[in-house]
């Protein structure tokens, strides 16, 4: 999942060498915290939200095919 999202975010930022991805592994669910740099946050989060939650639909549909539950957290 966390190779997925490292992915999209790359096409999606001017400085694809700052972006970070790590998973952290809970007890139901697993979080997957997206870094990029300051001046890229925008282009991550979109207007009103919408790529941020296009991210985490793709994620949602990629991580039920193997029946986890998968957060996608931009920070």
């Amino acid at each position: 999942m966390s190779e997925l999202v490292e992915i999209i975010a790359k096409a999606l930022v001017d400085n694809p060498d700052q972006v970070e991805v790590k998973e952290v592994e809970g007890e139901q669910s697993v979080i997957i915290e997206l870094k990029v740099a300051p001046e890229d946050m925008g282009k991550v989060i979109g207007k009103q939200g919408r790529i941020a939650k296009a991210i985490r639909t793709v994620i949602k549909a990629a991580a039920s095919k193997e029946h986890k539950r998968v957060m996608v957290e931009i920070i």
